[in-house]
């Protein structure tokens, strides 16, 4: 199975008021088992559409570095990720950045998948990828 979890999330209002549409930044650190073996770092810049943690049907950009192993190939790579999240759950939708692969990772490309309910720690992801 392939999962991740949050190690750590640190989120700095950006734009607008608690309880109103607004903007955010959020920093956190994943740790990564099964296809994916590894920690990552991710940035994102996110949008409520006003009370609680809801999405309004948008999509949040995101940049995570991942650093570790891929199918026992080690290095790092960078994916993008378009979220999506609202009060049932979380899912995204990322690919590799071109060129952003190093070490037995180099010329790495993809696409996957994430989801997982809010609140929970571990999340599941898919990853279908070429070198």
């Amino acid at each position: 199975m392939n999962t991740f979890v949050m190690k750590n999330w640190e989120e700095t209002l950006v734009s607008g008021t608690e309880g109103g549409p607004r903007v955010a930044h959020a920093h956190a650190t994943f740790a990564y088992s099964g296809l994916i073996e590894g920690e990552a770092v991710i940035d994102y810049l996110l949008y409520y559409a006003g009370e609680g943690f809801d999405g309004g049907g948008t999509t949040s950009p995101g940049l995570e570095r991942i650093e570790g192993s891929v199918d026992g190939r080690k290095g790092s790579f960078v994916i993008k990720h378009d979220t999506g999240f609202d009060a049932k759950g979380i899912s995204s939708k990322f690919a590799v950045v071109e060129g952003s692969g190093t070490g037995e990772l180099a010329g790495i490309t993809g696409t996957g998948t994430t989801t997982g309910a809010l609140g929970e720690p571990t999340m599941s992801y898919t990853f279908a990828f070429s070198l």
